[in-house]
């Protein structure tokens, strides 16, 4: 049986390192993306080339109506998902004093809430298949130590680690395995800005780490070599901590 892997943000940095390593890997893929469509575009046309099943899902994971009713309808005409990876997510970076309600407001409604929106329609399907499954949320290095001028993104994150262990008990019964990655520094457009020295500094390993690395940390997590890894933060920062 092919298994469907469905994964949010397809279209950013980390997310495409991920459709394309599991792609590599054979899973068939529904690939979430907001407004790049160009991007979203290209990566179909890829998977096409590889043989790979790929199907787009254009909607703001923000948007809980609109969550419900196109995972509910994808799911009826094609299955369930055997895995799911909650990679979307936003930053609004700044001082505390000087944060916007909006800004606030918008990294949990995305961050957070996102995590409802996308699993509420997912998971009941997943278990009525009875073929067990992975859910992989993407939390950060901010979700555990915090950051400067990051309360809003370290609080989103830090309620994803909560949100994901929690959901990790409930679904271990089901074998449904439930586990949350944690990168540092990544090379990505989030982080391009970043001095280089800086990166040097704070990072024992003295270097980014990549997407293609965080990528191989979902691969395996999705494989049945993982079957007895669940309710874990996994950590991807070059040894930050």
């Amino acid at each position: 049986m092919n298994k469907t892997i469905m994964i949010t943000g397809a279209t950013g940095g980390i997310g495409q390192a991920i459709a394309i390593k599991l792609a590599e890997s054979k899973y068939h893929l529904a690939l979430h993306y907001h407004s790049n469509t160009e991007a979203a575009q290209k990566l179909q046309k890829y998977m096409d080339k590889l043989g790979i099943q790929c199907r787009l899902l254009q909607f703001s994971i923000r948007d809980r109506a609109a969550c419900k009713q196109i995972l509910e309808e994808d799911i009826a005409k094609h299955g369930s998902y055997y895995g799911v990876i909650c990679n979307a997510g936003i930053t609004r970076d700044n001082a505390f004093p000087a944060l916007s309600g909006e800004d606030w407001d918008a990294v949990l409604r995305t961050n957070l809430d996102g995590f409802y929106n996308i699993l509420n329609p997912i998971v009941m399907p997943m278990v009525r298949a009875k073929q067990g499954g992975r859910i992989i949320t993407m939390s950060s290095i901010s979700g555990i130590i915090g950051n400067r001028g990051q309360t809003n993104y370290s609080a989103s994150k830090g309620g994803l680690i909560a949100a994901s262990k929690s959901l990790a008990i409930e679904l271990a019964k089901r074998k449904i395995t439930v586990n949350c990655i944690a990168p540092g520094i990544i090379e990505t457009e989030m982080t391009e800005q970043i001095n280089p020295q800086i990166i040097k500094q704070m990072i024992p390993l003295r270097r980014a780490g990549t997407a293609e690395e965080v990528a191989g940390l979902v691969d395996y997590l999705l494989s049945d070599n993982a079957g007895y890894i669940t309710r874990q933060v996994i950590s991807v920062n070059g040894g930050m901590f």
